[in-house]
């Protein structure tokens, strides 16, 4: 043991001055001990050469250590201050320290994994890793441009992702951080991404999305309110909102789920006509509930009449395209230029485009042009910038007039309004555009309203004026988004068979006591809507399928509402006709060039019941699944025991051929919401 005295008389000893030779030999050793290292080290994981750092700097050390080489200050100071640099470098970048120079990088998180064989396995991991890799939630703009650069090859020419962040080394090429990875670019400097001082960061740009909110449809009880009525919705916007929060690692707000959109993302094989004389068919089928031992669900399927290419009609098409400043984004402007690019593409020559911006002011930047004139139009597109702010009312109105201009009778006359945003100059009401937009409408020109970006959305505005333009509202959030809406459902999405769509289910009390609607809260119409022709109504595109579902209580089958006293009594002396039905279903649509309603219905009996969920057919199981996720994110009582595995149980022994992968995309952001812990 050595006292205290003892200690005090070592430390106060002067130390000797460093030789020059032990310098030298410390230097010598630190240098081979490294270069050693370099050339026989073998690869760490996840990187493409290279031990990780507190691996080399313990050999460093212990090589140190054995020479005794610390026994002056100054040698360890020498020694020191290198290996605490390179250790500080290592905390910030968290990855393997690079040998020196330019370092390709051969793999991100995303693409780790081989080749599938499968285009659903492929799809679910690549929708999984994009969500789970970063460490925080990055900014909604970053994870837009990964969507870009993810899904270039659509086309061959995806947009370049922006470099963002502050990075240690200067010179050479950047590799973009785009959602907290690096992106495709195959050569980089390795970047070393430092934080800001607490004091010197920005705070966080307030999100001014503009969502409408509104409650579920409640449980009604069939004596009282035997009567339910509704317009069909054939947009698909609240899907794609969903998609993008939980790839950036966020639960999505309650009212961004639609669970109509979400059933009618999706391309159902349901039956349809057989001629165009007949717009549309509908299939009723009744199951049991996944979710509840007590209830059924009563599945009501419309599919529409699918119009071959060489039938369909002449497209004259406007352009509308918000270019204002905040478009200045690489998920909006430069995604909505190479989306309208495909649209081109799939026009046949004989087709109409013209091309209208506003941002303070309307401008037109192409007259009514022949798609055979497609370098002209991709060149109007391509030359699209942004500034300023955003005249909606000045754009919608000079599109109009341009649709006009050109307009094809019996063919195809639509705006296409594409924006990020409110309209902020001029007319900006939603009212007062409803009303701009039905005046419109009755000349025979339709609106579709496409989104972009996050921040700025005012998906509220968007739903109004598709509504009552007699089009659709959809969300382009990625490459692969845009060829889907518009080129994969480009007959559905521009050309309509069927306007003014409703559908009106009475239920009959005698078997059926209870009911709810699951979807359609902002399509809800009252009971004398029905017959009301100047009472608007969704329209179906060619092909389009939409699907709604109900859940049903069977008389005596643990109802949640207790029966009127006198109200029972009545109709248990009464009787009602037709009591071996369940319900009557009445759905009344117009010919897109008439303005005088028909009328279809059908009678649903336990003919259309099948005994067990799982003989239901594989569409109909799937689209059960979808529901029951869009009710979940919606923490729905109904569905509240139903766990998130169960639905993936459901859905994947109802995926099907699934030729675009569409449904394996759909797991994996079941299985995402799990990870995420969204209302478990």
């Amino acid at each position: 043991m050595v006292d205290d005295n003892e200690l005090n008389r070592l430390r106060d000893i002067a130390a000797p001055a460093p030789g020059a030779d032990a310098k030298a030999r410390a230097f010598e050793a630190a240098m081979r001990a490294y270069d050693l290292d370099e050339k026989t080290s073998p690869a760490a994981q996840g990187s493409a050469k290279g031990l990780r750092l507190t691996e080399r700097a313990q050999r460093l050390w212990n090589e140190i250590m054995q020479k005794k080489l610390f026994a002056t200050p100054a040698i360890a100071g020498l020694v020191a201050l290198p290996i605490a640099g390179y250790a500080t470098i290592y905390m910030l970048q968290e990855q393997p320290f690079p040998s020196g120079g330019d370092e390709k990088i051969t793999e991100t998180l995303a693409d780790k994994p081989v080749a599938r064989k499968k285009a659903d396995a492929d799809a679910e991991n690549r929708v999984a890793a994009e969500a789970l890799a970063p460490a925080s939630p990055p900014k909604p703009q970053s994870a837009a441009a990964g969507g870009l650069a993810r899904q270039g090859a659509l086309t061959g020419n995806a947009p370049s992702p922006v470099p963002s962040g502050e990075f240690a080394q200067g010179g050479g090429a950047s590799a973009p951080a785009v959602n907290g990875m690096a992106g495709t670019t195959t050569e980089s400097k390795l970047m070393v991404q430092r934080p800001a001082p607490a004091d010197q960061m920005l705070p966080q740009e307030q999100n001014r999305d503009r969502v409408e909110d509104f409650k579920s449809n409640p449980v009604r009880a069939a004596l009282e309110v035997p009567v339910s009525t509704f317009s069909i919705d054939v947009d698909t916007a609240s899907y794609s909102f969903v998609r993008r929060s939980l790839r950036e690692g966020v639960v999505p707000q309650a009212d961004t789920v639609r669970v109509e959109e979400m059933i009618n993302y999706f391309p159902y094989d349901w039956k349809g006509p057989n001629a165009a004389s007949t717009p549309f068919n509908s299939t009723v089928s009744v199951m049991p509930a996944p979710w509840n031992e007590h209830t059924k669900l009563m599945h009501v399927a419309i599919k529409g009449f699918d119009v071959k290419p060489a039938e369909q009609p002449k497209a004259n098409l406007v352009f509308l395209i918000d270019v204002s400043g905040s478009m200045n984004e690489q998920d909006k402007l430069p995604l909505l230029q190479s989306a309208f690019r495909l649209l081109v593409n799939k026009l046949r020559p004989d087709d109409t485009v013209s091309i209208v911006t506003y941002a303070g002011d309307a401008g037109t930047v192409l007259e009514p042009t022949k798609v055979s004139e497609k370098d002209k139009i991709l060149n109007a597109i391509d030359t699209l910038t942004p500034g300023g702010s955003t005249a909606g009312e000045a754009g919608i109105k000079e599109a109009y007039r341009l649709a006009q201009k050109s307009f094809v009778k019996d063919g195809v006359n639509r705006v296409m309004l594409a924006t990020d945003g409110d309209f902020n100059v001029g007319q900006t009401d939603d009212d007062d555009l409803k009303r701009l937009i039905e005046k419109e409408r009755k000349t025979g020109v339709f609106l579709s309203v496409f989104g972009f970006g996050r921040g700025n959305l005012n998906d509220q505005m968007m739903q109004t004026i598709a509504q009552n333009g007699n089009g659709t509202a959809a969300y382009i959030d990625t490459l692969a988004e845009a060829e889907k809406v518009l080129v994969e459902d480009a007959s559905s999405t521009l050309f309509t068979i069927a306007k003014d769509v409703k559908i009106q289910v009475e239920f009959n009390p005698q078997r059926i006591s209870e009911y709810r609607l699951i979807g359609y809260e902002t399509r809800a119409l009252n009971r004398e809507d029905f017959n009301n022709d100047r009472v608007d109504a969704g329209e179906i595109g060619s092909g389009h399928s939409v699907t709604a579902i109900y859940e049903i209580t069977p008389k005596g089958g643990g109802e949640q509402i207790d029966p009127l006293r006198y109200g029972q009594a009545a109709v248990n002396n009464g009787g009602v006709a037709n009591a071996d039905e369940y319900a009557f279903v009445k759905i009344r649509y117009k010919l897109p060039n008439e303005d005088a309603s028909k009328l279809t219905t059908t009678r649903v009996t336990s003919a259309n019941e099948v005994a067990r969920f799982d003989q239901a057919s594989t569409d109909q199981r799937f689209s059960v699944a979808v529901a029951a996720f869009g009710q979940k994110l919606r923490d729905e009582d109904a569905t509240a025991k139903l766990g998130y595995d169960k639905i993936v149980e459901i859905a994947t022994a109802a995926r099907g051929a699934d030729p675009f992968g569409y449904r394996s995309e759909f797991l994996s952001l079941v299985r995402l919401a799990s990870a995420l812990g969204g209302n478990r």
